[in-house]
């Protein structure tokens, strides 16, 4: 059997306070639906795939289709204005093809759809004629009467699921199920299992385990969600990530003197990379100095003809209430941990436009929650975040990543020198933090805050 896999994109976006459709909203450095076809592009089970998308949006989908060189994507069809107008695009697509066909319809607003679930609905179909994917409902449902507001019936929570979607079918069966639904006058859905249940009673429809993860965009709350989701997934991909593919690549360190940056440099140069660290301490290299950062850039590339990585691991924090500190010391604060960052990123832009390389920067914990006597570094750490986020997106187009670790409270002489000695087992090692900026670097992600810890 053929697996056919049905992206539904028709959505307008009526429920979610923006100007475009919530597919096409950005999370994680790419578009929602880019995220949801990937994964189907991935899978081992998915043979071909189909986008169902408003008329207005072909175009985009064609665009996007051209950019990330899916090859399994093979149709892109114009969706109906009702869900189930959008199911019977695809079957009536896919209805020459005979018998032989599953088609798997997902929500593209389903961004984080796990290769398991793929896997399982694939077995399940060889089975069963229908599959649908759900969760055991964790709270307690109740039925509400049709004209109060008043409980009719508590059914038992054991045997009561949360749909999602894949919902998947032999495409003989759904396209059997509709043609009965289209002969009744009061036909009313909300989804194809629905249509497989009301009208092919005869019919099991098989449930495949879902994810709480599997979470459907809905409201603009849930792109916060959405994105914390995948800073989770992305640091177990990361810290499974083989670093023998920094062999030969070209990385320049800011900060690279002590700490984590000097961690990083040693890491790299252990696996075979060509590692140029900057510092006062070791190269003069101030980066409140736009000219010096300049220099720093034409010098590896004098060199090398290249770079690859760019890392900024430097930063000032400074322990002391703020109304004490000086006005030097608030500058000095604000331009090492913020114009440093600005200059680094603003200058490092054409030679990681012509490598498709990646820009690295470091937040901290701190960045959630403004920390008490050192505001302005907690604050600063928040302001790269929204930076790294902000420059994924605009550098996308000319293919440079741009990432951000953020490490657990770790043992650094920046550390100790603000917070004194600390018991050790608390602390998080800097060659830890080293492995996971290494791995970062070698990843396809971008846009991603990645939590580093013990």
């Amino acid at each position: 059997m053929k697996n056919i896999g049905i992206i539904l994109a028709g959505g307008i976006g009526a429920r979610f306070d923006s100007n475009q459709p919530k597919q096409f909203m950005k999370v994680a450095g790419k578009m929602v639906i880019e995220h949801t076809i990937d994964a189907f592009q991935n899978s081992t089970v998915i043979d071909e795939i189909a986008v169902v998308v408003h008329e207005n949006y072909v175009d985009k989908i064609e665009q996007l289709c051209l950019n990330n060189k899916w090859s399994k994507l093979k149709k892109i069809l114009r969706g109906g204005t009702e869900r189930y107008l959008s199911s019977l695009v695809a079957i009536n697509a896919y209805e020459e093809y005979g018998s032989d066909i599953n088609l798997i319809f997902h929500d593209a607003v389903r961004p984080l759809i796990s290769q398991r679930i793929l896997i399982d609905i694939a077995n399940a179909l060889k089975n069963y004629d229908a599959v649908d994917v759900a969760v055991h409902a964790s709270d307690t449902i109740i039925m509400g009467s049709e004209y109060q507001p008043t409980i009719t019936n508590v059914p038992n929570r054991n045997y009561v699921y949360q749909g999602q979607t894949p919902q998947a079918f032999k495409l003989n069966t759904l396209k059997k199920a509709y043609d009965v639904a289209l002969q009744d006058e009061n036909f009313r859905t909300s989804d194809d299992c629905g249509v497989v249940v009301k009208y092919l009673p005869d019919t099991s429809v098989y449930i495949v385990d879902g994810e709480q993860k599997n979470i459907k965009l809905t409201y603009t709350e849930d792109l916060y969600l959405l994105d914390r989701l995948f800073q989770m997934r992305t640091i177990e991909v990361v810290e499974k990530k083989d670093l023998s593919g920094i062999k030969g690549k070209v990385i320049a360190v800011f900060g690279g003197s002590e700490g984590i940056g000097e961690a990083i440099c040693n890491l790299a140069k252990t696996n075979g990379a060509k590692v140029y660290p900057f510092s006062r301490r070791l190269t003069r290299t101030d980066i409140r100095n736009y000219d010096d950062i300049k220099k720093a850039f034409s010098s590896v590339y004098k060199i090398e003809n290249a770079i690859d990585f760019v890392v900024l691991t430097a930063a000032l924090l400074t322990f002391m209430p703020f109304h004490e500190a000086t006005q030097a010391e608030i500058d000095q604060i604000i331009d090492i941990d913020y114009r440093g960052m600005a200059y680094v990123s603003h200058l490092a832009y054409p030679f990681l436009k012509e490598s498709k390389g990646q820009l690295l920067h470091f937040t901290s914990s701190s960045y959630t929650l403004g920390r008490p006597f050192y505001g302005l570094y907690s604050s600063s750490k928040a302001a790269v975040v929204n930076f790294t986020q902000s420059l994924a997106q605009e550098w996308d187009s000319v293919g440079i990543r741009v990432n951000c670790i953020n490490p657990e409270r770790t043992k650094t002489a920046m550390r100790v020198r603000n917070f004194g000695v600390e018991n050790e087992d608390s602390l998080l090692d800097v060659n830890k933090v080293a492995s996971t900026a290494i791995a970062t670097l070698l990843s396809e992600y971008s846009g991603q805050v990645i939590d580093c810890r013990r």
